[in-house]
């Protein structure tokens, strides 16, 4: 039996992505892909890379024989269609934005969709907030020595993202002119990911109090990030390598790599890359992921499968673009 789903804006990156996914997922069938300003279009028209894969078209209605609802809009768009529409509660809804990503805005509803972090709760959630692109890239650094109790000193982190990671909409940050051969810092020490990166750290470690020190850069290229980490440590690498492969030994989507790692091993793929070494006294981290996928639609349609019983990897073995 098909699971039946429903994807509100469905014309920005997001919905893309997730289109791309869900058209070959042997266990989906795609219901219905709103969007106000496309409606009545052909996907194809909007999204070319399925041209000739699907024949579907954008619509301004709703309909509530869905099994799965991805809400992928804009920031603060969530909340305002969730209270502008009555949902049945049957209806698994599952929100990219970063509108109750934060335990303020989530309450004992909504469970923050990384699978590497709340695996088990997912299964059993009918209301899912998909983690930041940032967020998600950074943590699984992280999480491994939270785990363990290891996070005893500031961490240092200098990720760059994609332009696809400002979304579809053009500012003068993501028109080609300005970002092409050029690289920026924004929003140094206070992304809006810092919050959920440091909520789901203490998950693992209560006691963590310490700084995280995040220079966000944008990147001239499309899709992926990079995210380079570092704190003192008394580990050594022989130790560091065993504590992350081991906590992610049953995650089939991130990998710790014994040799460095670059974004082409990750770009239009569900993985995340981790790689670490020892320096001195510091544990030096590269985190990687395609922000697009594992970092938005990919861990989506991840937190999807685990809901309805499936293997966790199911339509989301994509191959990378090596080259």
């Amino acid at each position: 039996m098909k699971i039946r789903a429903g994807i509100v804006g469905g014309a920005g990156y997001t919905g893309g992505e997730m289109l791309r996914i869900l058209v070959n997922h042997p266990i989906v069938d795609i219901v219905f892909v709103h969007s106000n300003s496309n409606a009545g279009n052909l996907i194809s028209d909007v999204h070319t890379d399925l041209f000739g894969d699907t024949d579907l078209r954008f619509t301004g209605e709703l309909s509530s024989e869905i099994d799965v609802l991805f809400l992928c809009v804009g920031h603060g768009d969530a909340k305002k269609f969730l209270a502008a529409n009555t949902i049945d509660s049957s209806i698994k809804i599952i929100d990219l934005s970063q509108d109750f990503r934060l335990k303020v805005n989530a309450g004992n509803k909504w469970v923050y969709g990384l699978p590497e972090l709340n695996r088990e709760a997912i299964k059993k959630a009918s209301y899912i907030a998909n983690p930041g692109c940032f967020a998600t890239c950074i943590q699984l650094g992280l999480l491994p020595l939270a785990s363990k109790g290891l996070l005893n000193s500031e961490v240092h982190i200098n990720a760059t993202t994609g332009s696809t990671g400002a979304g579809q909409g053009l500012s003068a940050t993501s028109h080609f002119s300005w970002r092409n051969n050029n690289l920026s810092v924004y929003k140094a020490f206070e992304h809006q990911h810092l919050n959920e990166i440091g909520e789901s750290l203490k998950q693992l470690e209560p006691g963590f109090n310490e700084a995280l020190n995040f220079v966000p850069q944008r990147g001239d290229f499309t899709r992926g990030i990079m995210a380079a980490i570092y704190l003192d440590s008394d580990l050594t690498a022989e130790e560091a390598q065993r504590i992350y492969e081991d906590f992610y030994a049953s995650h089939p989507f991130t990998h710790v790599s014994k040799r460095n790692i670059d974004l082409k091993q990750v770009v239009n793929t569900n993985k995340g890359l981790v790689h670490v070494e020892k320096h001195g006294n510091k544990l030096f981290i590269v985190s990687m992921i395609d922000n697009l996928l594992k970092g938005a639609s990919g861990q989506a349609v991840q937190n999807m499968n685990l809901i309805f019983g499936l293997e966790e990897s199911t339509g989301l073995r994509l191959k990378a673009a090596a080259f």
